[in-house]
């Protein structure tokens, strides 16, 4: 995905707070960039927080179940958001959005990233659902400190 426009990401914003985002729409790069634009404009704990609520207000919206098995997913969230929050800060100079979104949807485009971290059995545990958990295969605050 490449925004050719800061309205496309506008867009994608507006409609993730509105709940009016397409359930197909609501892709890793949607998630991202909603992401990107909350750890840019606030402080991790508040950017944290508003798009968790944001994810469960949009699962509700499209009728997704949160369960033990689908729907929020904790630490798939603080992850993504630590590494979205080190980038913002990596390029808090940058003014352009449409530039700073197209950048890091290069280095984070890949969905299997935490794989890198965690094990398939403890990422998708009913605890690391509900609770954020650390990794058991590396550190990821050295990916976070040197992008990919």
């Amino acid at each position: 995905m490449v925004y050719k426009t800061d309205k496309e990401i506008e867009s994608v914003i507006r409609k993730f707070e509105d709940c009016s985002l397409p359930k197909a729409e609501w892709t890793h790069a949607a998630h991202l960039t909603v992401g990107l634009y909350y750890c840019f404009h606030n402080p991790f704990g508040i950017a944290k927080n508003v798009m968790t609520d944001g994810i469960y207000r949009l699962n509700d919206a499209h009728g997704t179940p949160n369960t033990e098995t689908s729907g929020y997913h904790e630490t798939l969230t603080v992850f993504w958001m630590k590494m979205l929050a080190s980038f913002a800060e990596t390029n808090k100079d940058e003014k352009n959005l449409r530039l700073l979104t197209n950048k890091m949807l290069g280095f984070y485009d890949d969905a299997r990233l935490p794989f890198k971290y965690y094990t398939r059995e403890r990422l998708f545990s009913v605890e690391a659902r509900f609770n954020y958990i650390e990794p058991d295969l590396a550190d990821f605050t050295e990916t976070i400190d040197n992008p990919l």
